[in-house]
């Protein structure tokens, strides 16, 4: 019995030195979502062998598999495949907004493009992610070549899932992989309406995210609204698991909890209104629970932050669409 218990607290010991040596990796991650999602889709309602519902063809051929017990987007055959998002508005990114999804590119395969369509129809301008986390373009500008190289670019980190991300506001471009900022680019001189998802098959990605950002910074919104409204952290499905990509915004509301020493927050948790109302209840207040023990190993004092759930109770959209369901599945900081 003593053997067991010394094996239990040894991997409870072990599992959280690695926990924090990932939050660790990721104290220089500076990614923030936008604050109203327009598109979100993990594929969980697509069924496997067909295309995605949420989805439109544009060039190519593409299927939903799953993998690793997970559905995921194949664009299986095509020079230059191409899919889209199926949004409502036609001119739907804003002059701030930001795409986030995970993509998998084994050695030898090209990678994932991500299109940029202007207001004229073109859609020329893009990023591609290879198989080494590298990031190129050739469109901005289309004089030369920008390359950026992920750290670990010339070690064997091909045949892994990545999560990417591009964050675009005042004509510059930023782009990561994993925890890594590999590329901005700085002057885009283009206005952006629509994307598109693709590249030289195969090209498999999931969890997709498409959202526009706030034009006013994380401090401003909470002294002019008393709270701060966030979807960028992000959670396990039907779990309390923080994503690493959340560390983005954890990490901006670190400092500046540190900065500003007057600041005391409310960490509210709110889910969608899948489920029945008593789970979604427990999962709200479990997920608080999990962003105020991250901020505190952040460095911040516990006693400046309390913790809530809300459940489904306080929508701020329909439940009706699954955008709406996305920006109900939130997190808010309000000011105490």
């Amino acid at each position: 019995m003593k053997s067991i218990n010394f094996l239990l607290v040894l991997l409870i010991c072990t599992n959280l030195f690695f926990a924090q040596e990932k939050i660790k990796n990721y104290q220089n991650y500076d990614f923030i979502a936008g604050n109203k999602i327009l598109f979100e889709d993990n594929f969980s309602d697509s069924h496997d062998g067909e295309f995605p519902p949420m989805w439109k063809l544009i060039l190519g051929q593409g299927v939903i598999n799953k993998i690793d017990g997970e559905p995921v987007f194949v664009l299986t055959e095509g020079n230059y495949v191409k899919v889209a998002p199926r949004i409502k508005a036609k001119s739907y990114l804003d002059k701030a907004f930001t795409i986030e999804c995970d993509y998998f590119a084994p050695f030898g395969e090209h990678g994932l493009i991500v299109f940029f369509i202007t207001p004229d129809g073109d859609d020329s301008k893009a990023v591609r992610f290879d198989p080494y986390g590298r990031v190129f373009t050739n469109y901005f500008p289309e004089s030369s070549e920008l390359k950026g190289e992920h750290p670990d670019y010339d070690k064997d980190i091909t045949g892994k899932w990545r999560h990417v991300a591009i964050a675009y506001k005042n004509g510059q471009m930023k782009c990561y992989v994993d925890q890594h900022r590999v590329l901005v680019i700085p002057d885009c001189e283009a206005i952006f309406t629509e994307v598109i998802f693709g590249g030289i098959a195969p090209v498999q990605f999931k969890n997709v995210k498409i959202a526009n950002g706030a034009g006013m910074n994380m401090l401003d919104q909470i002294y002019k609204d008393g709270k701060f409204i966030t979807h960028g952290i992000l959670f396990d499905v039907n779990k309390a698991i923080i994503k690493l990509s959340s560390m983005g915004v954890l990490n901006e509301v670190a400092k500046m909890m540190k900065e500003h020493s007057d600041l005391k927050f409310s960490v509210d948790g709110h889910t969608d209104s899948d489920g029945d109302d008593k789970s979604n209840q427990k999962l709200s207040e479990q997920r608080a629970d999990a962003v105020k023990k991250i901020l505190v190993e952040l460095g911040v004092d516990g006693s400046r932050l309390q913790s809530k759930g809300w459940g489904e109770s306080k929508p701020i959209g329909k439940n009706d669409s699954p955008e709406g369901k996305a920006n109900n599945r939130r997190v808010e900081f309000v000011k105490i």
